[in-house]
């Protein structure tokens, strides 16, 4: 059996974002003074994350962070720690503003679809026209075996401004802390910040039951929720990221 690794130290499609700061600038200090706009955000937020931080027990500015979103619930959590053998604390739930596509995958370029799976940030934007953006590294390997081979679609965000054509839109405020958090982390370190899109939470009743609905007739559909449940179980029990693979079929299997 050929497995594809997956990187999860790890949402989404929206055109017409400029390029911001790829892996290849580490410093913090790009971060911040990547703009006038990104300065300035940095010198009347950062403050506040600390005392956020600090009332939650936390030390700031956290090393490692894992992002989680779900589709139906509206919700992107965002999970951080300090030592990599400690257990993720949750800091904060944001309400995901726009709802775009349904349940399942995205497989096409155009179906409007915010797609599921495990990702993990690959560019800072702050020159966004969407305020700030984080994009995330669709297709990923399982997408590129079984999204449509010529037209997957790219250019997938977590980004502000409130609206999406299949991208995870938050308010700007909400974008303006999940980008100082994610910037401390990634220079610090962290190169690979997970992002994983469930289509529900599985761990409640009202969601689990659309899910089940709208899957009703497909089986795929049903196969592939499983999956993706299975790595939302072993972290909401163990409150770590297991290593997630790749199988040739595009299945994935965790470790």
């Amino acid at each position: 059996m050929k497995i594809v690794y997956l990187k999860t130290f790890l949402i989404l499609v929206c055109v017409g974002f400029i390029t911001g700061i790829t892996f290849s600038q580490t410093s913090f200090n790009d971060y911040k003074s990547a703009s006038f706009k990104t300065t300035d955000i940095f010198n009347k937020k950062e403050d506040i994350l600390k005392k956020e931080f600090a009332k939650k027990g936390l030390p700031w500015p956290a090393k490692y962070v894992y992002i989680r979103s779900f589709k139906y619930d509206a919700q992107l959590e965002v999970w951080v720690k300090n030592d990599v053998k400690e257990p993720y604390k949750l800091f904060k739930t944001y309400k995901v503003c726009v709802l775009s596509g349904t349940m399942g995958p995205k497989r096409l370029q155009g179906d409007y679809q915010v797609p599921e799976g495990f990702y993990y940030i690959n560019e800072f934007n702050p020159n966004s026209m969407y305020h700030l953006s984080l994009g995330l590294n669709y297709p990923n390997a399982s997408d590129r075996i079984l999204s449509d081979s010529l037209r997957p679609g790219d250019k997938i965000y977590i980004h502000g401004s409130c609206v999406s054509v299949g991208c995870i839109p938050l308010t700007d405020p909400q974008i303006e802390e999940l980008y100082i958090i994610t910037s401390y982390a990634k220079a610090n370190g962290q190169d690979f910040i997970p992002v994983h899109v469930f289509p529900v939470k599985y761990n409640v009743k009202k969601s689990l039951e659309y899910l089940n609905t709208a899957a009703k007739r497909s089986y795929a559909l049903q196969q592939f929720s499983l999956q993706l449940k299975q790595v939302f179980d072993r972290f909401e029990d163990k409150k770590q990221i297991p290593i997630i693979l790749v199988k040739k079929n595009g299945q994935y299997i965790f470790e």
